[in-house]
Order: C-alpha cells, then structure tokens, then sequence
C-alpha cells in the first residue's frame, strides 16, 4: 500500500538528518499479534526491512518492547548491531558489558505475590495463561474465543493485583502486566537518546504502553502508531505488514541523500 503523502514526507525529512534512532515495538508492530505469544516471528518483510536499516551509516536501531530480553532475543532475531530493551525498558542490552536485571528482597517477593496471584486467576479460567516476566509478569486470554469473557478474566486479575504491594499495572491487548519495577517505553527511548545523541528519532508501536513512547517524540522526530485506536503518534499505518514499507522508506530517502 502505497504511504500518505504527508507520512512520506516526514520520512523525506527525517532520513535526510545526520544520526537517526529508529526504535521499534515487537508484538503487533514487527511481529503480528497471535495467540500463543512464543509463536511471534517478525513479518519476512519487515525482517529484511530492518536488516537493510541496521547496517546504515549514522542508524542506531533499536528494540524497545514489553517482552523480556531474552525472548525478544530468540523471537524477534534483532540484527547484531541493535541496541535491546525489554520489559518496558526495565532491562537493556546495550552491549556485552550491558549488566542483567537484579531485583532487591522486596521487588523479589512482589514479584513472586504477583506471579502467585495471577497463576491463581489463570487456573480459574481455561484459555487464560501467565507469563512469568524477570519484572513481574502477564496473564494473557487471546486464547479465549469469547472476548468479553475475556475481559472479565482482565478484570478479576486487576482486581487481585490491586492487593498486591509494589504491584504496578500495565494494560495491552488481551493482556494486563503487573511488574515491581517501574519503567516505560517513553524512558527507554529517552534513555537512547542520550546514549545516541540521534538527530531525529522514528518510534513504530501499536499498544496502549506505545503511548507512552509517542509521548516524549519531539519536533523533527516520527512517530508511528500500528492499528486503531487513540494516539499520539502523528501517523498510522493499518497492520505491521504495512511496516516494511515505511522502513524501506527510510532506506531509499537515507540513500538518495547520501
């Protein structure tokens, strides 16, 4: 599908900078949304756009996701070059000497009360998983067919974690997170704006904690939201298979301006 005009335009201007950042969300942006999340690969295209980005002269690219590292590691293959965050920007890779995530006593035992709480609602509910996080972790239901049954699973979980000390709570698609360390999308990429010192910067991300990305993009910079739904983002594209084209967009403007 061929781009907005006023979209490709701020492509034009934005390759046409000496440094970019180009920060991407995995799930439902990279990678199409699917019920069994370890399933999640990125779409081919978008695969091949960000192994042509990643090697550019004066490109930083970046994962910025809610997945923990390692997973976001084996799902998403980022290119070798790729600076990683995980868990909402509670984990980084930011190189070998980057350090792991350590949790002191108390975060450890709210996040084992989180992880007890929301195994106990999953167990109640067929089609209802959890997924343990180094942060916290997810109870998921895009296995359960039935959506406002669903919801209802969401709304027992948010209600058992709003007992739990330290629990901070983050809302999805089909997915409520509860994590003992507070972080966000919009401090990762902060984060590697200074690390990078980019001139401009491009966020691609479909969900509500994408919000918080979309929120610290300044003038000159892009941001791109996947799907419907309420945004700050300036542009929209419809699925993440229409993502390659934007990437690729990026590429051919970057390389026109060389």
């Amino acid at each position: 599908m061929p781009l907005a005009p006023d979209l490709d335009t701020a492509l034009r201007e934005l390759s046409a900078q000496h440094a970019l950042l180009v920060c991407l969300d995995f799930d439902g942006c990279v990678a199409e949304l699917v019920a069994d999340a370890d399933t999640a690969r990125p779409v081919p295209a978008n695969a091949e756009a960000i192994s042509r980005l990643a090697v550019l002269s004066g490109v930083t690219l970046a994962y910025v996701s809610g997945r923990p590292l390692q997973a976001l590691r084996s799902l998403a293959e980022p290119p070798a070059e790729a600076l990683l965050f995980g868990s909402h920007g509670a984990e980084r890779w930011l190189g070998p000497d980057s350090a792991g995530l350590v949790l002191d006593d108390a975060q450890a035992a709210a996040r084992r009360e989180v992880l007890r709480t929301l195994e106990a609602v999953a167990a109640e509910h067929d089609g209802a998983w959890v997924e343990h996080k180094p942060a916290g972790g997810a109870i998921h239901v895009r296995r359960i067919p039935d959506l406002t049954y669903g919801e209802a699973v969401l709304d027992e979980a948010r209600s058992a974690l709003a007992m739990v000390d330290q629990a901070h709570i983050k809302e999805g698609k089909q997915i409520v997170e509860a994590v003992v360390i507070q972080s966000s999308k919009g401090e990762a990429i902060e984060e590697l704006r200074e690390l990078t010192s980019p001139d401009a910067v491009f966020f691609a991300g479909d969900d509500v904690t994408d919000e918080h990305g979309f929120a610290v993009l300044r003038g000159g910079d892009v941001g791109v939201k996947v799907g419907p739904g309420t945004t700050k983002a300036d542009f929209r594209i419809d699925e993440p298979a229409d993502l390659a084209e934007v990437l690729n967009r990026i590429v051919e403007w970057r390389v026109r301006a060389e």
